[in-house]
């Protein structure tokens, strides 16, 4: 009988890892079946999607409450297709409201679960730890102060290192992509990451846009908006006239270009600290969602840039911080001081050393993954 895996993934970056996952493990197993909750890139690498990856693409406490039904009907399906299936075991990838709803289903089966991308629990809503001890065969935690917490608090958990080290890499150079994209040679180029999820873009672009309507008016500077591939601007998002192009797909190839990034808080800005391009952070939520969750975070920042460096290396502008005149304020920081540039070049490059390894974070993990084979 060849390997069954269950894997699943609810937003773009784990969607990522997890088709680098399988693509590694299929190579050890060529004759390996894969099915789940998978998004583009998965299906590309041979999951089987009996759930959809987009239908779980929400953000926020109070945010998710509409989509439920929605949710609860994919959560479903894909536990029918675990107790009909019964794979040899299950990877599933950060989305922890989704997937540690989903663990203890699994293990009710017998499936053993391996979890990639740990819950930052370590942050907020710590009862999480509980639910990984009962149900998690093994913890994979891409942060490097992630393993020592799990661990005393009785998670089988190990530090693989970051995947996307290795994996961020332009495929442009800097005028390449300069040169494709109709920016002139003498202007700046700033590029805006508003977030890979519907609602994150909607909340974000209001401010963004009104940003670069006030940069425009100090000085001249070029501005690119990078989505996801296959994600499009609903009409009437951005106004006319606004000077912003909008690049879907190239989004490394953007940050390498730029000269300052516009940051959604998340994985964008470990990419970001990666590429070495100087950046502001921002995020919103809905007011509900922050003033019920707001309590409930125990670190001092809020950025993952900041928290791996140990100290405020990017500015965090969050949820009512986040105004057009503080992110127009902050970028205008960076344009204007080639110095402040160099000296944040130089601290995301310590995060970049920090989030690095000897070995290849995927290939560790196919490795923990046949451990947790071998001993079911």
């Amino acid at each position: 009988m060849p390997l069954k895996i269950l894997v699943s993934a609810g937003e773009a970056s784990g969607d990522l890892y997890a088709a680098s996952l399988v693509e590694a493990l299929r190579r050890r197993e060529p004759d390996a079946e894969f099915f789940g909750c998978a998004g583009p890139r998965m299906q590309a690498a041979g999951v089987q999607p009996v759930v959809d990856m987009a239908s779980l693409a929400v953000v926020g406490l109070v945010e998710v409450i509409s989509h439920i039904p929605r949710i609860y009907r994919e959560f479903r399906k894909l536990c029918r297709a675990a107790a009909r299936l019964r794979p040899d075991l299950a990877i599933l990838t950060d989305s922890p409201d989704f997937h540690l709803r989903l663990a203890p289903k699994l293990k009710r089966l017998g499936i053993p679960v391996v979890y990639l991308v740990a819950p930052q629990a370590w942050a907020w809503r710590r009862g999480r730890v509980h639910t990984l001890k009962r149900n998690v065969e093994r913890l994979l935690c891409i942060f490097p102060f992630e393993e020592e917490f799990f661990r005393a608090e009785g998670v089988p958990a190990v530090y693989i290192g970051h995947p996307l080290a290795r994996m961020v890499k332009p495929s442009l150079g800097r005028e390449e992509f300069r040169r494709k994209h109709g920016v002139p040679p003498d202007r700046p180029l700033v590029v805006l990451l508003p977030g890979s999820r519907p609602g994150e873009v909607a909340r974000h672009l209001p401010d963004l846009a009104g940003a670069v309507g006030r940069i425009l008016a100090r000085r001249r500077a070029a501005f690119v908006l990078a989505t996801p591939a296959g994600f499009e601007i609903p009409p009437g998002r951005l106004p006319a006239g606004s000077g912003i192009q909008v690049v879907e797909g190239e989004t490394w190839d953007a940050i390498a270009a730029a000269d300052v990034a516009l940051a959604a808080s998340g994985t964008v800005t470990v990419e970001t600290a990666l590429l070495g391009t100087p950046m502001v952070t921002f995020y919103r939520v809905s007011e509900a969602t922050w003033w019920l969750g707001r309590p409930l975070v125990r670190v001092p920042f809020y950025s993952m840039v900041n928290l791996v460096a140990g100290r405020r290396i990017v500015p965090e502008l969050i949820q009512r911080d986040m105004t057009p005149e503080r992110l127009a304020a902050e970028t205008l920081v960076l344009l204007d001081s080639p110095a402040a540039r160099e000296r944040m070049r130089e601290d995301l490059g310590e995060v970049a050393r920090r989030l690095g390894s000897f070995h290849d974070p995927i290939e560790r993990a196919a490795d923990e993954v046949e451990g947790v084979r071998k001993r079911k």
